[in-house]
C-alpha cells in the first residue's frame, strides 16, 4: 500500500491514463498517423511521445535513488507527509519537446498501446521504490518549471498525459480526420 501522499499521485496517473487509452481505442493505423498539418503530432506520435516521456522519468527515478544511496543520503520515506506541494505553473504557450521525448511518426498503433501500458507497469514499481525513500530530496532540474523533486516528477506526468490528452481530442476533431 502506497503511503497517502503517493496513493494519490498515482490514482491522479491512473485515471488520466484511463482517459488516454479510452481516446485512443480503436484507432486505425491511418487514424493514428494523420496530422491535422505539419506543425502538430498525429495521435500516434503523442502516444509514442507520452511513453518515452514516462521512460524518461523511470530513468531519472533510478539514476537518483542509485546515486542517492551510493552516497549514503537517502532517508526513508517521512510519515507524516499527506500531500507533496504543487507543481510549479508552466510558462504560457507551447514547449518544445526535449530531443530524448521527441516521437517517431508511423509506429503500428497495436505496439504503441503495448509500449503504453508496459511503460505504465514499470512506473507503478517505480513509485513504489519512491514509498521507501523521502522523494523530495532527490531533484532535479526540469527545462520549464525548474528543480522538481521526484514525486513532483511523477505527478507532472499525470500533467502531461492530460495535456497531449487535449491534444488527441483535437486531432480527432480536426477537419479531414480520417473515418
Amino acid at each position: 500500500m502506497l503511503p497517502t501522499a503517493l496513493r494519490k499521485i498515482w490514482t491522479d496517473l491512473e485515471e488520466i491514463r484511463a482517459s488516454v487509452l479510452k481516446e485512443i481505442e480503436g484507432l486505425t493505423q491511418a487514424q493514428a498517423d494523420w496530422c491535422p498539418s505539419e506543425r502538430d503530432w498525429s495521435a500516434g506520435e503523442l502516444i509514442h511521445h507520452l511513453t518515452l516521456a514516462e521512460i524518461a522519468t523511470g530513468k531519472l527515478i533510478s539514476k537518483l535513488i542509485r546515486e542517492g544511496g551510493a552516497q549514503g543520503r537517502l532517508r526513508p520515506y517521512p510519515d507524516d507527509v499527506r500531500e507533496f506541494e504543487p507543481l510549479p505553473l508552466p510558462p504560457p504557450g507551447p514547449a518544445e519537446a526535449p530531443p530524448i521525448v521527441q516521437p517517431e511518426h508511423g509506429h503500428a498503433i497495436e505496439k504503441l498501446l503495448e509500449e503504453l501500458r508496459t511503460v505504465r507497469a514499470r512506473t507503478r514499481e517505480n513509485v513504489e521504490r519512491l514509498a521507501t525513500v523521502d522523494p523530495r530530496q532527490l531533484t532535479h532540474r526540469h527545462f520549464q518549471l525548474g528543480d522538481l523533486h521526484l514525486a513532483q516528477w511523477v505527478a507532472l506526468q499525470a500533467r502531461h498525459d492530460a495535456i497531449h490528452l487535449a491534444q488527441m481530442r483535437d486531432v480527432k476533431a480536426s477537419p479531414g480526420f480520417p473515418a
